[in-house]
């Protein structure tokens, strides 16, 4: 991202989950704060004009594959956070949380939210709850870091996060845009909370067939355009190499047809048929 500005795609995937409420389309994820943080109504969604990024509506079926794919993960993401909270675990760090509102609508007391994210992006969120009229309630904690610059362990020992106690970490649309050794590092830092420790993140591949290589080509310059590069692909068994060299346990990943059918409860028209593994995992340590 450019300094000084705000991040253009966290804001495109917050209109993407706006439209998902407001469309009428069939639910996977329910999220009461997304159009408000956004600035959208459902009048105006549909005409939203992103530039150079992905428009959030539209009949394309890519598109809504990938809004489902963003509502979907929103949702695996606070499961993992249910079940991790039901066993005791008192922390969740959201990682380059960008528009994200999860920390707004809280449900668990006593459960703390941490939110690292660019200075940049941070301020402009802060703007965003201010002119929404959303409070930020005490839990929830801002963390500016610079992910390539500034050390996630001191930002967060700065905001009063306990090490040595279990936590949940979300990392979400964020892999892509870093650097391979900024990815390990921060791997390694998450793998050494105190345990259980709980891991959701997404990655980016690079495609398997020449027309999903021909996509993501396509899709990678539309984002450095506007300075926001993928830096980083991965496919499963080299996330999940890393994952396990770096110190965790389990890795669970699931088919996104597999994870649709589950949310919705029938298939999602328009789907891929292959049943790959999807690019959204669950790591855990001592769990």
């Amino acid at each position: 991202m450019e300094i000084g500005r705000a991040s253009r795609t966290a804001l495109a995937t917050a209109y993407a989950r706006a439209y998902h409420q407001l469309s009428g389309e069939p639910r996977v994820f329910t999220d009461p704060l997304a159009a408000r943080i956004a600035g959208v109504t459902a009048e105006r969604i549909a005409d939203l004009d992103t530039a150079t990024l992905d428009r959030p509506g539209g009949p394309d079926p890519r598109q809504r594959i990938r809004r489902y794919f963003l509502a979907a993960r929103a949702r695996f993401a606070e499961d993992v956070v249910a079940s991790a909270v039901a066993a005791g675990t008192g922390q969740v760090v959201i990682l380059g949380a960008g528009l994200d509102t999860f920390g707004y609508r809280n449900p668990y007391p006593g459960l703390r939210v941490f939110e690292v994210d660019h200075p940049d992006t941070q301020t402009w969120k802060r703007d965003r709850l201010a002119q929404a009229g959303i409070d930020i309630p005490e839990s929830l904690t801002f963390v500016p870091v610079d992910f390539e610059t500034d050390t996630l362990a001191a930002g967060l020992a700065a905001a009063g996060f306990d090490r040595d106690r279990s936590a949940v970490f979300v990392w979400l649309g964020v892999v892509m845009y870093l650097t391979r050794p900024a990815i390990e590092e921060t791997l390694r830092f998450i793998a050494g909370q105190g345990r259980p420790v709980h891991l959701v993140l997404d990655y980016l591949s690079s495609g398997t067939t020449d027309e999903e290589r021909a996509s993501v080509r396509e899709r990678a310059a539309r984002i450095a355009a506007i300075s926001e590069p993928w830096l980083s692909y991965f496919e499963h068994e080299d996330i999940e190499a890393l994952l396990r060299s770096c110190g965790f346990d389990t890795v669970e990943a699931r088919p996104l047809a597999e994870l649709f059918t589950d949310y919705l409860g029938e298939p999602l028209a328009g789907q891929p048929a292959r049943n790959r593994p999807a690019p959204l995992l669950h790591a855990a340590a001592g769990a």
